[in-house]
This record gives structure tokens, C-alpha cells and sequence, in this order.
């Protein structure tokens, strides 16, 4: 059955793909004088068509959810609509085609490399042979590989002071919605997907596959974000992460924050650095399952005596020009 369902599904996704790539995409690509790379617009147009119906959930299913049971109200618009672009941006593939440009030949080089080094690829359908290669298996175990690496590249990022001044754009929204999620600095999201890509050749996912994941993530994380008093009950919070859960990870003093002793003060850390599944917040401890919503931003973004009222940007040029003041310590 989810065979049958997979592929009528890729069957008519398909069909939509070829539609938009050959009377939109394609006639754009020769236009620009990009005709060599005819083969990779195809795999772009995958990427537009996922963010498209990604922004159409978004909008007609997690906006009506916040506006039912918000968290607070929202006041600061402005910075949503920055946050709308950040989303706009990567959803729609923009970055990705820059990605492509900047990170599709120093992959092929070292896979060519790694290739003449007789290095094959770890491919989870072989780890074993039978059940591995059975589809929705592999699809679940791509996604869990995938998310523990997540969970430690997002810890890492708070853990080493100059991550953090990068990571720092993200946890500096101050009145979180669904639009919250790809608020990244740019140089920290070209850092991940480099990570990302080097991980996904070596474990042979398909890219179609990966398309898929990368959607089914991002989707979960705009619901983790959104302004939506939700959480799963005792058990559920325990499976998937909820936006409570979430929440919590990007409370003032808590989620980027390990809590001052009596013999230490408050320093970087944190908690709940899951991206879909609680478990490795839950295995490495770093799981903080409170029932509060708590108000989110950054402890020195407060003003005084709480914090120190600084300013992390107002817009998308100014939030990425103080991230890399705070990563060359200029500010």
C-alpha cells in the first residue's frame, strides 16, 4: 500500500515538476544563458515546487491555528515581515540556487576524489538488506540520522562563542511565529548545508529523498515556531517536538543559557536543541519538558538591570551586518 501511494504520489508530482520546469523554468534558464545547466534547474524546480506548498500550509493552516490559540500578541509586525523574507528566501529555493553555485563543485570534487581513493558510499538501504531497503524505513531512518546530526550541530552552536554570534540572529526574535524558522544568519545556513551535503554523500540519500526530508523538517520546525499555545500531552511531547517544547528553547535565560551556580556564573549552553524528535535531548540531557511558555529573545537584549539592551537588528541587512560585527568582536 505505501508503495502503490508513493508512487502515484511521485507520478503526479511529477507531472506538476515538468509541467512548471519546461514552460517556466527551462525557457528562464536559456534566457539567462544558463543553458548547461538545464539538468540541475530541473532539481531546483523540485525545490520551488516543495516550498510552495510548504508557504500554502503555512498560511492556510498554521496562521488560522495561531491566531485560535496564540501565546501573545503579536505587536512588532515589522519584524515578522522581516522574518516573512528570511522564510521567502529559503523556501523558494533562492538560497538553494546559491548553494548550488558555491557548493555543487567542491562536492563533486571531493566526491570525484574519494571515488579514485576506491571510498564507496554508506548507503542505508544496505545496512540491511531486506528491511533497510524497504522505503518508508529508510525514509525514517535518513530522518532520524539526519536530526541527531541536527542536534548537535544546533548545540555546538551554543556551545563555542563564535557560533553562538551567528546562531544569535536566530534567538534574537523577541515574538516568535510560524515565519520564525529560517531567521538565520547567512554564513551560519552556508555552514549547515555544507555539513548537511557532505553527510548526505555519505550516506547515498537520493536527492529526490532528501528534497523530502529537508521539507518534512523545515515544515515540523515553522509549526515548532509558531505564536501557538500547543503542546502533545505527557507521551506525545516525548515523540515529536512540540512548539511548547520549543518555545522553552528559546526562553530569555534558558534556552541559550546553562544556569548560573552559586560557583558559576550564567554561561552559553542551553537546552531542548532538538529539531523533529525530543530523544537525543531526552538521551544526552538536555531535555526541559515545563509546562510554561515562557517569553522568548536573548538575556542581554533586555534592558537594565536584566540585560543590556542590545540591539541585534532591526531588518535583514542590519541583522546580518552585527552578526558578523559580534563574530569579528566588534560589537
Amino acid at each position: 500500500m505505501w508503495d502503490a501511494l508513493t508512487n502515484w504520489l511521485n507520478l503526479w508530482v511529477g507531472q506538476i515538476e515538468a509541467t512548471v520546469f519546461q514552460n517556466v523554468v527551462l525557457p528562464v534558464v536559456y534566457n539567462l544563458g544558463f543553458g548547461g545547466y538545464a539538468e540541475d534547474a530541473f532539481t531546483g524546480t523540485e525545490w520551488l515546487l516543495v516550498g510552495l506548498v510548504q508557504i500554502a500550509v503555512m498560511v492556510l493552516i498554521l496562521g488560522p491555528l495561531e491566531r485560535l490559540r496564540p501565546v501573545e500578541i503579536v505587536t512588532d509586525r515589522a519584524a515578522i515581515r522581516t522574518d516573512i523574507l528570511y522564510t521567502l528566501i529559503h523556501r523558494l529555493g533562492l538560497f538553494r540556487l546559491a548553494m548550488f553555485f558555491l557548493l555543487a563543485p567542491l562536492m563533486d570534487g571531493i566526491e570525484g576524489h574519494l571515488r579514485l581513493l576506491g571510498w564507496q558510499r554508506v548507503n542505508v538501504e544496505d545496512w540491511w538488506p531486506g528491511v533497510t531497503s524497504i522505503p518508508l524505513i529508510s525514509f525514517f531512518l535518513y530522518l532520524a540520522l539526519f536530526d541527531l546530526l541536527d542536534y548537535w550541530y544546533h548545540r555546538l552552536s551554543h556551545t563555542y562563542r563564535w557560533w553562538w554570534s551567528l546562531h544569535a540572529v536566530h534567538h534574537s526574535q523577541r515574538q516568535m511565529t510560524l515565519w520564525s524558522d529560517n531567521r538565520n544568519h547567512l554564513l551560519d545556513d552556508i555552514l549547515r548545508d555544507f555539513v548537511f551535503a557532505a553527510v548526505a554523500l555519505a550516506v547515498g540519500v537520493e536527492p529526490s529523498q532528501y528534497v523530502l526530508l529537508v521539507a518534512l523538517s523545515q515544515l515540523l520546525q515553522s509549526l515548532q515556531h509558531a505564536n501557538l499555545r500547543l503542546h502533545f500531552g505527557w507521551l506525545g511531547e516525548r515523540l515529536l517536538i512540540s512548539p511548547r517544547f520549543h518555545r522553552t528553547h528559546h526562553a530569555v535565560g534558558l534556552g541559550h543559557e546553562k544556569r548560573a551556580t552559586a560557583e558559576k556564573p550564567a554561561r552559553l549552553g542551553g537546552c531542548n536543541y532538538g529539531v523533529i524528535f525530543p530523544w537525543w535531548d531526552m538521551l544526552f540531557g538536555t531535555a526541559d519538558f515545563t509546562d510554561v511558555y515562557h517569553p522568548t529573545g536573548i538575556r542581554d537584549q533586555m534592558p537594565p538591570p536584566t540585560g543590556r539592551a542590545r540591539s541585534y537588528g532591526d531588518g535583514f541587512l542590519s541583522q546580518q551586518w552585527l552578526g558578523i560585527k559580534r563574530l569579528l568582536r566588534l560589537g
